[in-house]
């Protein structure tokens, strides 16, 4: 079944809260789905980040959270990659790796100069992920290549 990805927004939130509150609880926060459905119905509803949906067959299977940034140096708008999450159900499916793909493509059609994550040294799974898509480490930095 083809994965298709699209932008989160309103009408997406009762079904994004509930699998950021995974998400969250991934990382051991309490359940929370109201106070996820707040987070990102603020951040959505004020631009400060984009999300981008997965689904399979109508059903979502995860989502990727990004934050604009900007460097100074570069004189350039940036992207953090702050948050990546598929269902259990939909692992191992191509999901994930198709949200970084979209993220990056979003990433350099916004005119960004790069795309950039950080993740623990004990995630294998998505640091094994991260390198199969091209992305750089650096300890616990991960660069996308330069767009």
């Amino acid at each position: 079944m083809t994965i298709t990805i699209s932008r989160a927004g309103p009408a997406d939130l009762d079904a994004l809260a509930v699998l950021f509150d995974a998400y969250r609880q991934f990382y051991g926060q309490p359940g929370d789905v109201a106070r996820a459905r707040q987070w990102l119905r603020e951040r959505l509803r004020f631009g400060e980040s984009v999300v981008l949906l997965a689904r399979r067959g109508g059903a979502l299977t995860g989502f990727v959270q990004l934050y604009p940034m900007f460097s100074s140096v570069r004189t350039a708008k940036t992207w953090i990659l702050n948050d990546l999450y598929v269902d259990a159900g939909a692992r191992r499916q191509g999901v994930a790796r198709t949200l970084l793909d979209a993220a990056a493509a979003f990433a350099r059609t916004d005119g960004a100069a790069g795309i950039s994550l950080e993740t623990t040294l004990d995630n294998t799974a998505a640091r094994a992920l991260y390198r199969a898509a091209g992305w750089h480490e650096d300890a616990t930095q991960w660069y996308s290549l330069a767009f």
